[in-house]
């Protein structure tokens, strides 16, 4: 059985086969977005961007030597690798099926599109913010397998990242939908479901 096996290492291949997969198709669907209407500055781009970029850099930069950055947080037993697999799956999958669902009206930066649209459908419907739920739940998987400080520490900048470029399109799309985003709110949760 391919349980029996996997190893921390092939677990950790096998996770960076599936970050390769999320950065294929950012990268594929990158082309045919629509035009920006209105765009966060250089200065409040910085503000998430360094943080998230130092978030997977610790989580899959290689050095020489992490020093105490590389102990162990958790033990290294099979069950562990297996189950952050799967959540590296799931959050992988996450993300792809949101970004599919935002279409055109996505982009890296913090910006509302001209004809932008408030998409409610699908993941939409219970998460406000579901392709960086899919990419937080990547990260916890991943470093699961990792089980190394670093990757924990990285998922948590990641997390700080998203927080506050999250606050920043929220308040993007109050201004141009205004109630409408309210009512949106209201019915869902930031990174997490909300059931009503």
């Amino acid at each position: 059985m391919i349980w029996d096996a996997l190893t921390a290492e092939n677990a950790s291949r096998y996770a960076g086969w599936l970050w390769t997969l999320l950065l294929g198709v950012w990268v594929l669907l990158w082309f045919g977005m629509k035009k920006t209407k209105k765009l966060e500055s250089p200065m409040e781009r910085l503000q998430h961007a360094i943080p998230v970029t130092l978030g997977f850099w610790l989580m899959f930069g290689s050095l020489a030597d992490w020093g105490w950055l590389n102990t162990r947080v958790l033990p290294k037993i099979p069950a562990l690798w297996i189950t952050g697999l799967l959540v590296t799956v799931l959050g992988i999958g996450t993300a792809i099926y949101a970004r599919l669902s935002l279409g055109a009206n996505w982009s890296s930066m913090v910006t509302l599109k001209m004809g932008h649209e408030l998409i409610r459908t699908g993941l939409y419907s219970r998460i406000r913010h579901p392709i960086y739920t899919g990419i937080l739940l990547g990260m916890v998987g991943t470093a699961m397998i990792r089980s190394q400080l670093r990757s924990w520490l990285g998922a948590a900048l990641v997390l700080a990242s998203f927080y506050i470029k999250a606050r920043r399109e929220e308040h993007f799309l109050r201004q141009e939908f205004g109630e409408e985003f309210a009512a949106h709110q209201e019915r869902t949760g930031m990174f997490l479901p909300k059931w009503n």
